[in-house]
């Protein structure tokens, strides 16, 4: 692959899926990054954790969470692309999936609120009451600066793998809406005008059955805040996007869908972002491999440039191949998450696919993506460990991702359970059966149901090896059947 290919998130993106939806929009989009976005980006990374001011001057609570004027303007830069809007408008994920990569590119952080700013407005609009739509929904729609973004608060300090038992946040009813008690640990978009949040109602079983999903506001209908921030996290990298701990003290939130259906929704909610966060790996994948290839470009050792000596030159062509099979499988989680993201309960064998593809997607990139920028900061020998060179940054970022919306371990899990629960690696080999090796899909579908029928703990504890063969198999199998994304 030629190193100007790399450099190009779009000109990458074309490699891959032939004609783009929008491209102009496109371009535009990465010529901002490249003459404005790239420096925002460095500097915010810098700079660090963001302040959070809790008190103006009068004593009032505010909890403003300050960045730079330069930060917002890349932030509302992406909002008025269209990273929520286009979903509404045009009728489809697709366009919003390819300005998340290109984001991802550049800055992962900023990702993070255009994602669960579109989740927040894509539960809203699924399951919220037509009152509820009509007094919010086109906030988080709008094409200005003017525009509110949202927030996905699930995970309490327990953590976030088993939120049936962990999830302690309690709400209870208030006339027309709910009243929400609790403390939200990690809460990225800390700050936001509109969040969609996990909680327990009164009385409701302590399982994942008990759990709802409420949308709660920034702010009261008398104005006054509806939440507080009791402080913002240090994170190692994603410095762009502000993560918290929020409190909810008889926050004011209004039930989304049916309280039986709760877990379900948050599941939504989740899978949507597990989707973007794997296109996402595999940008930083790509950002990383550009910044290597153009520095073993002209780093002279021996007498020729190093990307020119055949160990690191086969090195540098593995870890594209697999960059190219990585953006394939996560790419076609987008796809699958397209054809079904307006679906309701009860959901069909496309949704079922579709959640089976989330997690081997979420899985095998966000593993990608951190072992070839590590292998970019070798390349740079001693100069890839130091913070002022651009390099380590990826392997840091890449980190984040592998947590975000459930570590590789908790996708294997839950992937197991779809496949043992709903059949969906049938789904699955059916969906290949046109374009896999015929051959190598009947060995991968015999290696599937022997390992199925193990007994439960050699089923889980043996479970990685073979969730990672059929997740390099679905990746090689996707992207030599590659549809252009425009068709």
């Amino acid at each position: 692959m030629e190193l100007e290919i790399l450099r190009s998130p779009v000109r990458f993106l074309r490699h891959m899926l032939g004609a783009l939806p929008q491209e102009r929009a496109l371009l535009e989009f990465e010529s901002w990054w490249e003459t404005e976005g790239r420096s925002i980006s460095d500097a915010t990374d810098r700079a660090g954790t963001p302040w959070l001011r809790m008190f103006d001057r009068g004593g009032r609570r505010v909890d403003e969470v300050l960045f730079a004027p330069e930060y917002w303007r890349a932030l509302r830069h992406g909002y008025r692309a269209g990273v929520v809007w286009r979903a509404f408008e045009e009728e489809s994920l697709l366009t919003c999936a390819l300005l998340d990569y290109i984001t991802c590119f550049y800055d992962p952080g900023l990702t993070c609120p255009y994602v669960i700013s579109l989740a927040t407005a894509v539960a809203l609009d699924q399951h919220g009451s037509e009152a509820l739509k009509a007094r919010f929904l086109p906030h988080l729609l709008c094409k200005d600066d003017r525009v509110w973004q949202g927030a996905t608060w699930m995970t309490e300090i327990k953590g976030g793998s088993d939120l049936g038992a962990n999830v302690e946040t309690v709400a209870r009813p208030a006339g027309d809406r709910w009243l929400l008690t609790g403390d939200k640990y990690f809460a990225s978009n800390a700050g936001a005008d509109l969040a969609v949040v996990a909680a327990r109602p009164e009385g409701a079983p302590h399982n994942v059955r008990g759990l709802a999903l409420f949308l709660l506001p920034r702010r009261r209908e008398n104005g006054e805040l509806n939440y507080t921030i009791r402080r913002l996290k240090d994170k190692t990298a994603t410095r762009s996007v502000p993560t918290g701990e929020i409190e909810l003290r008889d926050s004011e939130a209004w039930l989304l869908g049916s309280r039986e259906h709760g877990v379900h929704l948050i599941l939504e909610v989740l899978n949507l972002s597990r989707a973007t966060n794997s296109v996402g790996s595999a940008a930083i994948a790509q950002r990383a491999l550009a910044e290597a290839a153009g520095f073993a470009q002209q780093r002279i050792a021996f007498g020729k440039p190093v990307l020119q000596h055949p160990l690191l030159r086969k090195q540098f062509d593995e870890h594209v191949e697999t960059l190219q099979d990585a953006f394939a499988l996560g790419w076609e989680s987008v796809v699958r998450l397209n054809e079904v993201w307006r679906e309701k309960m009860p959901y069909s064998d496309r949704y079922r696919l579709f959640r089976l593809i989330a997690h081997l997607a979420k899985y095998w990139t966000s593993d990608v993506a951190p072992d070839i920028a590590r292998w970019a900061m070798e390349v740079h020998g001693a100069l890839g460990v130091l913070a002022e060179f651009p390099v380590e940054r990826w392997f840091r970022e890449a980190m984040v991702l592998t947590i975000w919306e459930g570590t590789c371990h908790r996708q294997i899990l839950d992937g197991l359970e779809v496949m043992e629960r709903k059949g969906a690696h049938r789904l699955l080999f059916d969906h290949l059966r046109a374009t896999a090796d015929p051959s190598g899909l009947e060995d991968m579908r015999r290696s599937v149901e022997a390992h199925l029928a193990l007994p439960q703990a050699q089923r889980e504890a043996g479970a990685e090896e073979m969730f990672r063969d059929l997740a390099m198999f679905m990746a090689r199998a996707v992207r030599h059947a590659a549809v252009p994304v425009g068709v």
